[in-house]
């Protein structure tokens, strides 16, 4: 399975995020618009996230709920017909959740800076950083520390769990 080293933080200022990650970067940033469905999954994660009519990404994903920079395995698999799709889910395994955001993707070298404001939370930021094969998960959390202290990222904003998790503990919390 593909591998890499992520991390996800609260974003104070968003502008000044922007600039540092923009100062890091190889070129210009892609603004992405997503929405996730989550579904009924016991080894992991399974996720539909559909950029359009015609777009979509089916990705199945393990990884530890820990805000320090960690290991995810994942499998993505294209889809032309992310609605038909998302419905047969939903009929076999059951939705349990969604995460509608807007992504501003920055490539740093193998590292990918996700600025995110997703629905009914905010501002956050991801750090992905791709792993070869044969390179060691050391390895790439020496490279999330050095990109995290490039953007000025501290402990105190790294977040451990995903963006759904969040979002299910906010409407506990209010009920």
């Amino acid at each position: 399975m593909p591998r890499n080293v992520e991390i996800k933080a609260r974003v104070r200022n968003p502008a000044q995020l922007r600039a540092r990650a923009q100062s890091v970067a190889n070129g210009t940033p892609v603004e992405i618009q997503q929405d996730d469905t989550f579904f009924v999954c016991h080894s992991g994660r399974l996720k539909l996230r559909i950029f359009s009519e015609s777009q979509g990404e089916l990705i199945f994903y393990k990884r530890d709920d820990s805000p320090e920079p960690k290991e995810s395995q994942y499998v993505i698999a294209p889809t032309s017909t992310p609605h038909k799709l998302r419905e047969t889910l939903a009929l076999a395994l059951g939705e349990c959740g969604r995460v509608r955001k807007t992504r501003t993707l920055f490539l740093a070298g193998k590292t990918r800076i996700h600025l995110d404001e997703v629905e009914g939370l905010g501002h956050f930021m991801e750090l992905e950083v791709v792993l070869s094969d044969g390179e060691t998960v050391a390895q790439g959390i020496k490279t999330a520390h050095r990109v995290m202290q490039q953007l000025g990222v501290c402990d105190e904003d790294l977040v451990d769990r995903a963006y759904v998790d969040l979002l299910k503990a906010m409407r506990v919390f209010r009920a």
